[in-house]
């Protein structure tokens, strides 16, 4: 019998803002490469369609297309892009005939006929609840499901040595002999990269894989597990237990981070236990603190409330686009909504601040979407690329639905530290 993956977005996309802003679950880096790659190696299996929010399904740059085999397989797998694969796959996959697979009160994935799958497709965001209402046969898997946003730290080091696991150590680009590579058997090289002398790979505690057309420039050092993206610049300074995506220019302390990619952090400065969005630029000494002094757990802003994270550790959460000036500081579980300004260095940032805010470190202006987007319009064009029309579209439209917010930050309503 031959099967088809269906790839979904379920409907709490939402509790990952402001990551999920501009991109549905399925496209967020992830490990060595991003949540939909990874379920489909796990799988194997041709895709049939990738159901998530239209408009930010349509921003998604570079996303999967459906594969002819998939029209005609018997039947349908079809998998939510925030469960990670595991044991429990695995064992839902040897089975045979419809089931829902539920992790919590989550829905991890479903198998059916083909037939029986067309009529979910095209539903989108909806998918998830029409798959519920399939009368599948229902049983509980033991998956982990990424619910917020610093899950993507906590379970990042676990998927980098996952994903790398089975690649032995190569290198194929240009690597100094003067450079240290530490545990070599663990270290892979693309083509096309360059380690320059004095930089350090220590993949003592975990693999490294440096992207094609990295740079890697001296006095830096790489610490593992890591993920390095294509062409992306390391400028000096150490980079550890983080997955950084592509097009990104980093100096100075990073560690247990996810980037999404196109961001820069050119000069000094710590951040750590954070996740960074695309085109984001971190002005000279931003500093994230990830640690509270008293070692508590960290408290993290959602829908209007603080809510426990379960964590000591956890940095800030950066939408795409953020900006910060020189000497920024970022308090223990920040979130930075979307196109976001700071610029009011030398005293801590809020810990909330809504997307497209101008903080000048006394108070907070909206950020006119015209003028955010003639900034962004730059920053891509530094990279050789241009902001689509359905970028602009999305970016439109949050700008529109997030001016309640910003009306409530500037009037005080949203607590300052």
């Amino acid at each position: 019998m031959s099967r088809a993956l269906v790839l979904f977005e379920d409907t709490r996309w939402a509790d990952l803002e402001p990551l999920t802003d501009l991109r549905p679950v399925p496209a967020l880096a992830f490990g060595a490469s991003d949540l939909a790659t990874r379920l489909r190696a796990a799988v194997a299996l041709p895709l049939l369609a990738i159901e998530g929010r239209a408009d930010v399904m349509s921003a998604w740059r570079g996303a999967p297309t459906p594969e002819p085999a998939a029209r005609v397989a018997d039947e349908v797998v079809a998998l939510n892009a925030a469960v990670l694969p595991g044991a429990w796959l695995a064992e839902a996959l040897a089975g045979t005939g419809p089931a829902l697979w539920l992790a919590g009160d989550a829905v991890a994935g479903g198998r059916m006929p083909r037939s029986q799958a067309e009529a979910g497709l095209g539903r989108g965001e909806g998918f998830e609840t029409w798959l519920r209402s399939c009368g599948l046969p229902a049983r509980s898997v033991d998956a982990t499901r990424l619910v917020w946003p610093w899950d993507l730290v906590t379970h990042l080091a676990d998927a980098i040595a996952s994903d790398l696991a089975a690649r032995p150590g190569v290198v194929r680009g240009a690597v100094d002999p003067r450079a240290v590579l530490i545990a070599p058997e663990r270290i892979t090289v693309a083509a096309g990269a360059r380690v320059d002398p004095l930089a350090v790979l220590d993949a003592r505690d975990g693999p490294i894989a440096i992207g094609e057309h990295v740079v890697i420039l001296p006095h830096t050092v790489v610490r593992g597990p890591c993920v390095v993206g294509a062409g992306t610049h390391l400028l000096g300074g150490f980079v550890g237990h983080s997955a950084i995506g592509p097009g990104c220019r980093i100096a100075g302390e990073v560690d247990q981070c996810v980037w999404q990619g196109w961001a820069n952090k050119r000069h000094h400065g710590f951040v750590g236990h954070s996740v960074v969005g695309e085109w984001v630029n971190l002005g000279a000494l931003t500093t994230t603190s990830d640690l509270k002094n008293n070692y508590g757990e960290v408290r993290v802003r959602r829908g209007g409330r603080e809510i426990a994270t379960g964590t000591t550790k956890v940095g800030s959460i950066l939408g795409d686009h953020v900006k910060t000036g020189i000497g920024t500081l970022l308090p223990t579980g920040a979130v930075i909504g979307t196109g976001a300004n700071l610029f009011g260095g030398g005293r801590f940032a809020p810990k909330y601040v809504p997307a497209f805010t101008w903080w000048d470190g006394e108070r907070g202006v909206e950020h006119e979407v015209e003028r955010f987007l003639a900034t962004a319009r730059v920053a891509l064009s530094r990279r050789d690329r241009v902001l689509e029309d359905p970028e602009t579209r999305r970016l439109r439209a949050l700008h529109a639905a997030t001016a309640s917010d910003r009306r409530g930050f500037a009037a005080g309503r949203t607590p300052v530290p």
